[in-house]
C-alpha cells in the first residue's frame, strides 16, 4: 500500500482508491508470491490476457467463445487491442494467440470500490480444445471460510518484482466474509461481490500481473484476482470477484 503522509482530504482520497488497486495490471508482471512453477496441463483453462502484445492480465476460459477476466483490467482497453494467449505455461510465447472480437464490462462495475469487477470478453475464433486447453465450470455457490483455493498466474513474486516466464499457482484458505471486511474497513470493507483468501500470516498471494485471473475450488472457478494491500502482506488476504455471486450477470451476457 501507499505509506504516503499527506495533507488535504482530496489526495488522502485518491490515495485510498489507488492503494485499493495494487493488483491493477503491471506489464511484464511475472509470478505469483510464495509459489511455485505450474504446467498448463494442470491448468488448462489459465489464459495469459495480453494488451499490444505484452501480457498484461490474466483470464480464464469459460466456453468455447468465451473468456472471463477481471473489469479493472479491460478498463479503457479496445478488443482490437487484445489477444488471448492459450495452452502455454510461458509468459508472451508458445500456445496459441486468440484475437478478441468484444469486450463485456459489468455496467455495475465501481473504480473506487472495486466492486463487480467482472469483464467478458468473446474470441473471434473458437478456442480450440485439447491437451492444454480446456473450459472451466463456473461456481454457483461461493465457497465456504476455510476452503483451500489455488490461485494461478504470471503475476509478481514480490511487490512490483521482476518478471519469470513459467506459470506459476499457490493454494491460500478462504477468509471469512466478515472477518475480511472488517480487516479492510479503512478502505471501505469487502462487498458482496468479493470474495478473500490468503493467509494471515502472510506469504502466499496473488499479485501485480494476476489480475482476472482464477481462484479455483473443487475444480471449478470461484473468483477472479482483484485487488488488496500489497502482495502478501500479514493481516491483509487478497481479494477476487466473487463468481458465485455475479454468475446471473454472466449468464445473461452470455447464456452460459
Amino acid at each position: 500500500m501507499f505509506r504516503i503522509l499527506v495533507i488535504g482530504a482530496a489526495l488522502v482520497c485518491c490515495l485510498e482508491a489507488a492503494s485499493r488497486a495494487l493488483r491493477r495490471p503491471l506489464r511484464g508482471g511475472s509470478r505469483i508470491v510464495g509459489g511455485t512453477d505450474a504446467d498448463i496441463k494442470d491448468f488448462p483453462y489459465q489464459l495469459s490476457y495480453q494488451y499490444l502484445g505484452s501480457h498484461w492480465c490474466g483470464a480464464s476460459i469459460i466456453s468455447e467463445d468465451w473468456a472471463v477476466s477481471a473489469a479493472h483490467c479491460s478498463e479503457g482497453v479496445y478488443a482490437d487491442e487484445v489477444n488471448l494467449r492459450a495452452g502455454s505455461s510461458i509468459i508472451n510465447e508458445g500456445g496459441e494467440l486468440y484475437d478478441v472480437a468484444e469486450i463485456i464490462m459489468n455496467e455495475q462495475y465501481d473504480w473506487y470500490t472495486i466492486d463487480n469487477d467482472i469483464s467478458l470478453l468473446r474470441v473471434a475464433t473458437k478456442f480450440r480444445l485439447g491437451d492444454g486447453v480446456a473450459v472451466i465450470p463456473l461456481a454457483s455457490v461461493t465457497p465456504a471460510a476455510g476452503t483451500i483455493v489455488t490461485i494461478s498466474g504470471w503475476g509478481a513474486t514480490r511487490e512490483w518484482g521482476a518478471a519469470s516466464k513459467q506459470l506459476q499457482q499457490v493454494q491460500v484458505p478462504v477468509v471469512d466474509h466478515d472477518q475480511c471486511s472488517e480487516i479492510y474497513q479503512q478502505y471501505g470493507g469487502v462487498t458482496d461481490s468479493m470474495l478473500c483468501a490468503g493467509l494471515l500470516t502472510g506469504g502466499k498471494d496473488a499479485c501485480q500481473g494476476d489480475s482476472g485471473g482464477p481462484y479455483v475450488a473443487d475444480s471449478k472457478l470461484v473468483g477472479l484476482v482483484s485487488w488488496g494491500v500489497g502482495c502478501a502482506q500479514p493481516d491483509y488476504p487478497g481479494v477476487a470477484a466473487d463468481v458465485a455471486n455475479l454468475r446471473q450477470w454472466i449468464t445473461e451476457k452470455t447464456g452460459i
